[in-house]
């Protein structure tokens, strides 16, 4: 019997984490099975496997054609190794999850160059039915345009700026307008017919504003549109995902209270520590507060459900201190004179005061430093740093002041002694020697600067901006993994289709065609006359740099046409396919997702499991305010703080001198914010739909309102 329930308790613990983590993985569910999957989720094991794939990847760096050549037995060894890794977590996932569910899910067939990036993969597969019929459209209009084109002008004899035959060729025409699509030939392009007569200047007009102005408009919304769609039926799933297992993990712990079923107090208590063993005694006694807001001695269900997201939810414990100088100089601390200077301190002028200084100073690093009074002026900004850190340490306790989350605190400590470290040594060594290191002291003054973003971020209109960015972090890594694959896959091609095809050429060269990128294919061209030789595909390094240089755009088409000069004219497809994919694929599901996190962070408000613990941490007179977090009683204890809560009903506990506060809310992801959205339509009666039902959700055919609507109706 014993056994039975510990089982269930690691099951339960189970359904909890994955809910916690928002995993929707349906596993197994017998001990052996739950063992496995406990390892599988390991954040060991988690590193490990990313590890090698970074390692995967970067074997193009070292293998033929090679920035730095390894040996071949080298990297088919390693190559071997990561094949084996990658193969291994396959066969552990296949042991833990259910057989229909591993055969169902893709990513187990393109494990090795998905894996980090399979959500924003999903977004791509699941866009381009959508993008498919806008592009044919588009591919319409652009073969239409161009055959216009060459009746147009091909019969007039007219030539372009190098001299060659202007719209003879369709397939150059529809190529050169294809650039014009992306306006990086723009005016160039049109500028032999408007020559000839300003009236031709219609049909590039008109052409603009039906290709680039509506056809990429209507990428985008199309795009978008899916996105979002898709977005949403992901958000389903995750948030059913998640109440189902929270369901699943109350069932195996409910025991029959009165009319209903509840988890008692103790076998509560056992799930969190499994769940979470790095909390303190005093932040799970807290949690259990929230829990059993009565003091019942058990958990119920609607209560039980929201354990996930209280556990996501960062509290910070902190322990009343004394500043040392209370205790060492009482008389000197408590004068009239250090509490009216601590006060000042604390006013908000002191912060708008120094906010000044720094924009002030910000003017006087563009001047001219060769100025003596400039030069003297850095002399007395530096103190005046240095009088606000000695001041903040004098008027806050000093391990609060510089306390794990006081990013900022220690910013400006080491951009300061940074500065005054070398602006001594400048000073010294310019006295002493001809070295001059102002170069250095310079990087320290420009980052002193940086302290803007703090004057930014305190402006509210500005502060959705800056949430929005921060909450947009995880996606750009989830993109950034996916914008790497894509450019392996190009540069593995590119390499196989450009290597050694251009040459680079110091300038003082004499090699032979060393101004033609060392082809003579290249005479005369815009390639050789810009110098663009270094853009290569020599290499696995030289390869990203131009694929870079493509995603920005501009002066594409002129390493389109350098490289089939080089080649053959078809190569100009291998440039077209990079930009579909790249520009108006990915690009716009990434400006989509940037719209979507904007409109979330200016409609959300705060989740109602925030607003519990806020509500009880005051209720116990244990709650700390944001402008207080830094008084010089409070000391971030986190890591060592292991006090039990004590004190019944609505009194205030013997905390041992303990307070709470919870971690700034801003830095959330949006999924996590959508998600919190959604899960207030699910009804807490509503067990769901099954595991099986759940994953194979689908977004409903036609576009449904935005969830922030449907939240408001």
């Amino acid at each position: 019997m014993a056994e039975a329930a510990s089982q269930d308790l690691l099951l339960a613990a189970a359904f909890v984490s994955d809910a916690q983590y928002n995993r929707n993985i349906p596993f197994k569910t017998s001990p052996e099975a739950v063992r496995l999957y406990y390892l599988y989720n390991h954040w060991i094991i988690r590193t490990v496997t990313y590890f090698f794939i970074f390692l995967n990847l970067s074997l193009a760096v070292f293998e033929e054609p090679a920035v730095y050549p390894l040996p071949f037995l080298v990297t088919s060894l390693v190559e071997v190794l990561c094949l084996l890794v990658f193969f291994g977590r396959l066969t552990h996932f296949a042991k833990v999850t259910l057989r229909n569910v591993f055969w169902k899910d893709t990513k187990n067939i393109c494990i090795m160059v998905a894996i980090l990036i399979r959500r924003a993969f999903r977004s791509i597969r699941n866009t381009l039915p959508e993008i498919t019929y806008v592009f044919l459209l588009f591919m319409f209009s652009l073969l239409m345009f161009s055959l216009m084109a060459l009746k147009l002008f091909g019969e007039r004899n007219l030539q372009t700026a190098e001299g060659l035959p202007y719209f003879k060729n369709y397939l150059e025409i529809v190529f050169d307008l294809y650039v014009l699509v992306t306006t990086a030939n723009s005016p160039d392009v049109m500028m032999p017919a408007f020559d000839f007569s300003s009236w031709y200047a219609l049909f590039f007009i008109a052409f603009v504003i039906v290709n680039t102005y509506i056809f990429m408009s209507l990428f985008l919304a199309v795009v978008y549109n899916n996105y979002k769609k898709h977005l949403k039926n992901e958000i389903r799933k995750l948030a059913y995902m998640k109440h189902r297992k929270m369901i699943e993990a109350f069932n195996l712990l409910k025991e029959e209270e009165g009319a209903q079923f509840v988890v008692r107090e103790a076998r509560w208590k056992q799930l969190v520590k499994l769940v979470a063993p790095d909390i303190s005694n005093s932040h799970r006694e807290l949690l259990l507060r929230i829990s059993d807001d009565e003091q019942k001695g058990f958990i119920d269900k609607k209560s039980f459900v929201q354990l996930a997201d209280l556990l996501n939810i960062q509290v910070i414990t902190l322990k009343i201190r004394s500043h040392p100088l209370r205790q060492w100089m009482p008389h000197v601390y408590k004068s009239a004179v250090s509490q009216f200077l601590r006060r000042m301190v604390r006013h908000r002028g002191f912060v708008w005061t120094y906010d000044v200084i720094i924009l002030i100073n910000a003017i006087f690093i563009a001047l001219d430093e060769a100025t003596p009074y400039i030069s003297y002026a850095e002399w007395v900004f530096l103190a005046l740093y240095i009088i606000e850190i000695l001041l903040k340490v004098y008027t806050y306790e000093p391990r609060a002041f510089f306390g794990k989350n006081q990013f900022w605190n220690w910013f400006d400590t080491l951009i300061i002694f940074a500065a005054l470290t070398a602006t001594i040594l400048n000073t010294t060594l310019k006295s002493t020697t001809k070295y001059n290191s102002q170069q250095i002291l310079d990087i320290v003054f420009i980052l002193r600067v940086l302290r803007l973003i703090r004057i930014v971020d305190s402006i509210q209109r500005f502060r959705v901006i800056m949430n929005t960015l921060i909450n947009i972090v995880p996606t750009m890594l989830t993109f950034g993994g996916l914008t790497l694959v894509v450019y392996c896959v190009f540069a593995i091609i590119g390499m196989e289709l450009f290597h050694g095809k251009i040459q680079f050429f110091p300038a003082n060269s004499n090699a032979p065609y060393a101004l033609e990128c060392g082809n003579p294919a290249l005479k005369d061209s815009l390639f050789a006359r810009g110098k663009y030789c270094k853009n290569n595909f020599n290499n696995f390094v030289s390869s990203f740099i131009v694929l870079m240089e493509l995603t920005v755009v501009n002066q594409w088409h002129v390493f389109a046409n350098g490289f089939a000069n080089v080649t053959v004219q078809p190569a100009k497809l291998y440039f077209i396919a990079f930009h579909i994919v790249m520009v108006i694929i990915i690009v716009n599901i990434f400006v989509s997702f940037i719209l979507e996190a904007f409109f979330v962070e200016y409609s959300l408000e705060k989740s109602e499991v925030e607003t519990a613990i806020e509500q009880k941490i005051q209720e116990l007179g244990m709650g700390v305010q944001e402008d207080e977090f830094q008084d010089e009683q409070l000391l971030d204890n986190m890591e060592s703080a292991e006090h039990d809560l004590e004190g019944e009903g609505g009194t205030k506990p013997q905390s041992k001198g303990l307070v709470f506060k919870i971690a700034s809310k801003r830095y959330r992801t949006v999924d996590a914010l959508l998600q919190r959205m959604f899960e207030a339509e699910i009804p807490l009666e509503d067990e769901g739909p099954s595991f099986e039902e759940i994953l194979n959700l689908s977004p409903a055919p036609a576009v449904p309102s935005d969830l922030t609507s449907e939240r408001a109706a």
